[in-house]
């Protein structure tokens, strides 16, 4: 399976560190080695970097590890192919434009016999079931809510909705992502930690690295990280319950909207 990683946050912040660990799995600690993305959210517009090489191997992963781009949502993926060759049109995260904004989305997992019919402007330019099953989501959200962008409550209600539908069709691990909030959905595995002050240090589990966030934040920030696996071996981190969608704002989950 692939493996997935994301950071919500209330003010820009880097990434430098937990995309540092979570490459190694790219073909160093894990075998995820069929390719690797990444997008960063600038405002309205992303950033996005995806190589069909591995991770570990990649010039342009080493890039992203020395190069501190900020953003308040990023959402990063490591490839283990099981539908769709090795490809850079197949290599995640993908980007589609909705309602006026980018919506980026990764997938973890391997949907069967998930073929819904797109009658929309959003069709896949790759042969993965993850992009197929991006397209879909929001064929079917614009199908709700028309032209007119809902609620983040509506959203979100929505996209339980949808979530729960696809997962019948097997593992479905994803987020998505406009830039004001990252969406969670957990079939099997997903963890989150919320970092916020009193920082204190971290130590990667993918490799000999640590970083004492005390002196690179602020008292006022605030970051959730979201992964497949824990990254760090001396740090808290709540797993995701099967079948549960989470929202995160500025970085933290929300548990209730009432807009």
């Amino acid at each position: 399976m692939c493996q997935l990683l994301g950071m919500n946050c209330n003010v820009p912040t880097d990434i430098v560190f937990s995309f540092t660990g979570f490459a190694k799995r790219g073909g160093q600690t894990d075998e995820h080695k069929d390719g690797w993305g990444i997008a960063f959210f600038e405002g309205p517009g992303v950033r996005l970097f995806v190589d069909h090489e591995s991770a570990v191997s990649s010039p342009i992963a080493d890039l992203i590890q020395r190069y501190p781009i900020k953003s308040k949502n990023v959402l990063a993926h490591i490839r283990k192919a099981t539908q769709g060759q090795i490809a850079l049109e197949n290599c995640h995260p993908f980007v589609r434009e909705l309602w006026g904004r980018y919506w980026v989305f990764a997938h973890n997992g391997d949907l069967k016999n998930f073929a819904p019919a797109l009658h929309g402007t959003f069709r896949p330019v790759g042969s993965t079931d993850s992009e197929l099953a991006f397209c879909y989501l929001l064929q079917e959200l614009h199908q709700r809510f028309g032209d007119q962008a809902p609620s983040q409550a509506q959203l979100r209600q929505a996209l339980n909705e949808l979530t729960t539908e696809i997962a019948l069709h097997g593992v479905f691990n994803m987020m998505l992502s406009d830039g004001s909030a990252l969406f969670a959905y957990c079939a099997t595995k997903l963890h989150y930690i919320v970092r916020q002050y009193p920082f204190t240090q971290a130590m990667l589990s993918d490799d000999d690295l640590s970083v004492d966030f005390s002196e690179v934040t602020t008292p006022n920030d605030r970051v959730a990280l979201i992964v497949t696996e824990p990254l760090t071996t001396n740090e808290t981190w709540i797993p995701f319950a099967s079948g549960e969608l989470k929202m995160f704002v500025d970085g933290m989950p929300v548990t209730n909207t009432s807009n």
